[in-house]
Parts: structure tokens; C-alpha cells; sequence
């Protein structure tokens, strides 16, 4: 990835994507992490994750997280 490519999002979008790449062992520390790190609620968390989702910056920062979350909630949609 180029620096200016990841540039284009704010810091805080960076650490939302980071953290929705990593794997944790429950919501528990998924919801430390994010409290700690970003100094919001895992609800905050969640709507600017899902959000990023349709931003070609956040794919183009992190494919792999991006694409996986948007086939994950894709899927959940057709459940419905």
C-alpha cells in the first residue's frame, strides 16, 4: 500500500479498519480494545465500521478486512 493511499483516511478511520481485522476471542475484548483505542462505544464502533464499508478508501487501505465484512453482511442481509 502507498502512503498516500492510506493518507486519504483519517487516522481514526485507519484504527477502525485495523481493529476489524484482528481476530479476538469474544466481543468482550473486541469492545476493550475499541473503547481504549478509539475512545468510543463499540455502537459508535460498528456504525463507522459499517459505514467505511462503502468507501473505496477503506478498501483500497484494507481489501482483505473490507471485502471479507462486506460478503459477511451481505450474507446476513439475504437471511433476512
Amino acid at each position: 500500500m502507498e502512503p498516500s493511499q492510506a493518507a486519504e483516511l483519517s487516522v481514526r478511520d485507519r484504527a477502525v479498519l485495523d481493529i476489524a481485522g484482528r481476530t479476538f476471542t469474544g466481543p468482550g475484548p473486541r469492545e476493550r480494545a475499541v473503547r481504549e483505542r478509539l475512545g468510543i462505544s463499540p455502537t459508535a464502533y460498528f456504525q463507522l465500521l459499517n459505514a467505511l464499508l462503502d468507501d473505496p478508501r477503506a478498501v483500497r487501505y484494507a481489501p482483505g478486512t473490507v471485502n471479507r465484512l462486506r460478503r459477511e453482511r451481505d450474507r446476513l442481509r439475504d437471511e433476512r
